[in-house]
């Protein structure tokens, strides 16, 4: 019964991080189209830090014990399935501290890239969420 109680905590915390992962890089595109000095501005400044701060960092440590515990209950090290897993979550892992990053910049009113390219960064969360459910569910090796 624990082990199913932490896939389920496990499963809460990746959704938790995947929806701020989505959020982010899109409060990010509304934020470099803000007038500079703007209200919108000061008011974006502080969704994108509560944003991070609150819900996407916690979410991602969350997600990481969690599926670390997951994974030596269900002696998942072994298995090429994981392997995979575990480096896209790395990759993720990655891109969220990239984002955190740009949140610095953005913070710092030093916004050097267009609105264009954290339309495409809002894009590699999905593809990596894509291709970690493909591997946990069909386990292809």
């Amino acid at each position: 019964m624990l082990y199913e109680w932490l896939k389920a905590l496990h499963i809460i915390s990746v959704i938790a991080w995947m929806a701020a992962m989505l959020y982010l890089p899109r409060l990010f595109v509304y934020h470099a189209e803000a007038v500079p000095g703007s209200d919108r501005i000061a008011a974006f400044k502080v969704m994108e830090r509560r944003l991070y701060k609150a819900i996407m960092t916690p979410a991602m440590i969350a997600t990481w014990v969690f599926g670390l515990i997951i994974a030596y209950e269900g002696g998942w090290f072994a298995a090429g399935w994981f392997h995979g897993k575990l480096l896209l979550v790395v990759i993720l892992s990655g891109v969220h501290g990239f984002l955190g990053a740009e949140l610095r910049r953005f913070a710092a009113d030093k916004i050097t890239r267009s609105p264009r390219f954290y339309r495409i960064v809002n894009e590699v969360p999905t593809l990596l969420m894509i291709l970690i459910v493909i591997l946990v569910v069909l386990k292809p090796f």
